[in-house]
């Protein structure tokens, strides 16, 4: 499950044309000021970096796994500092770097428990103290056909319950609340939304917005 966390051939050919959709709540970062040091973590083709940077945002880095990903940014938006993440979830950044970290559809791309405490406590060691953590995901969907494919996964590869495979080939996760809550622990929970998105391979789904502070 562990190199579950990164499927770096998926993300470079099918998943490098997808588009991605999770809204950003601009209110959430007002406290941290328009110069504030931004990192999108799993930026893709810089989306959410490019809508920052249009507010006014003036210091907001991305890292991605996918060099196909980054590419297609870098086309698109030059003027954005958009990186390859090479051994990821390490971040090339001294410690306390950050003022806000952007966590948006990444953990739904990392379904194993470890993988997923592992960046967590990476963006912990990156974020000042008193820095935010703004995370988009996916939440465990309630209609048949999510329910159906997360159990026959879950038997099948003993994966954690929220766990299945797309039909084009990625392997992700849709998250109870309760494991959310639990990878904030080092964070004082300050927001929480629930959202409607569409997903990478459109279809309508449920995700959950969290906003939380360092400690």
């Amino acid at each position: 499950m562990k190199d579950l966390g990164r499927q770096i051939a998926y993300w470079d050919t099918v998943g490098a044309e997808k588009t991605f959709t999770h809204p950003v709540n601009l209110d959430w970062l007002a406290t941290v000021g328009r110069e504030a040091r931004i990192l999108d973590y799993g930026c893709g083709y810089g989306r959410v970096m490019a809508e920052l940077s249009g507010h006014g945002f003036s210091d907001v880095s991305g890292v991605d796994l996918s060099p196909a990903l980054i590419a297609r940014g870098r086309q698109s938006h030059p003027d954005l500092r958009l990186e390859v993440l090479e051994s990821p979830p390490s971040l090339p950044y001294s410690s306390a770097s950050f003022d806000a970290v952007l966590l948006f559809a990444v953990l739904t791309c990392i379904p194993d428990d470890d993988a997923q405490r592992a960046l967590i406590a990476e963006l912990v060691r990156v974020l000042a103290p008193g820095g935010l953590l703004y995370i988009s995901d996916m939440v465990l969907q309630d209609d048949e056909r999510n329910r159906d494919r997360y159990a026959a996964y879950a038997q099948r590869f003993r994966t954690p319950y929220g766990v299945f495979a797309t039909d084009d080939g990625a392997v992700v996760r849709h998250h109870d609340m309760a494991e959310l809550h639990a990878l904030l622990r080092d964070f004082d929970l300050l927001e929480e939304r629930r959202t409607s998105v569409v997903t990478m391979n459109g279809h309508p789904s449920q995700a959950v917005q969290l906003l939380a502070r360092k400690r």
